[in-house]
């Protein structure tokens, strides 16, 4: 049982969309939020006791540039038992027969042709399923390109991707995510499913890409970062390095699409699942 204390910050966006609350998502770096849910008109926020305060918020929010207003109020949440709520929330996912993405307490599924286990350190969810279910299709349909290859996954969160690639035979993955508390996890889930010499894990941002050079990068993240980060992710990859990036609309493929044709990205094709789009990209 999970015995920390949790406060839900909920942020009423006006005037709301799907499109401003990704933003104030991506804005909020500086409060440790574990999870987010979006309940129209609201983002919820969840954090830990220990790690919040409501002076804290107040001076975050006052120091963003938005084009829509916010009003927060915070609450703390009763204790349950979050490992059981997890159980409760978390389904398997099967992608194309070929990969499956499990939890530890998940028994007697059929085995497919990549397994992969995570147990995350997070209280709420993994986040988005249809990208993750799209990104994972894209390396299946990629295998001869992952095996042998130097892969980064920037945004790492469980390191589910990063896994993927270690057991499709990439030579080494790297994975990154801004948040430490994710990045511990990733880590543990290479542990888990037996890669952790194949995949290392860094707490930071797109500024640590500079470490190296990549034939494959993956980016499933949000809109608004990627048209921030394309350019540093196309400097980041080989000659010919295929670039893979969702957690954005099908509506936004055409903004996306640009910046990346403006970084020397070839647009190669893209993939939907319930208006969430996945767009893969080679470097010329």
């Amino acid at each position: 049982m999970n015995s920390q204390e949790y406060i839900e910050v909920s942020m009423k966006i006006t005037p709301f969309s799907e499109e401003n609350a990704e933003i104030l998502m991506a804005e909020l770096d500086e409060i440790p939020f574990e999870s987010f849910t979006v309940e129209e008109p609201f983002l919820k926020g969840y954090v830990q006791k220990d790690s919040y305060s409501t002076q804290m918020m107040k001076l975050v929010l006052s120091g963003l540039d938005l084009e829509f207003d916010v009003d927060f109020s915070s609450t703390m949440i009763p204790p349950c038992n979050w490992n059981a709520l997890w159980e409760e929330q978390f389904t398997p996912i099967v992608v194309d027969g070929k990969c499956t993405i499990k939890a530890s307490f998940h028994k007697g599924l059929k085995r497919t042709r990549f397994n992969i286990t995570i147990d995350p350190k997070m209280a709420f969810g993994t986040g988005h399923h249809q990208t993750t279910y799209m990104m994972c299709r894209a390396l299946l349909e990629n295998e001869s390109a992952v095996k042998g290859s130097v892969v980064m996954d920037m945004g790492c969160g469980t390191a589910i991707l990063a896994i993927l690639t270690a057991k499709m035979g990439a030579a080494h993955t790297y994975g990154i995510d801004i948040d430490a508390v994710a990045a511990v996890s990733a880590f543990d889930n290479a542990r888990l499913n037996r890669v952790s010499r194949h995949v290392e894990t860094y707490c930071g941002d797109a500024s640590l890409l500079q470490m190296g050079k990549y034939d494959i990068l993956l980016a499933n993240i949000n809109r608004n970062i990627l048209l921030e980060d394309i350019p540093t992710y196309s400097r980041s990859l080989k000659k010919g390095g295929l670039l893979f990036v969702s957690g954005f609309y099908e509506e936004d493929l055409p903004m996306i699409s640009g910046v990346a044709a403006q970084a020397g990205l070839e647009f190669l094709k893209s993939d939907s699942m319930d208006k969430w789009c996945c767009a893969q990209f080679r470097k010329g």
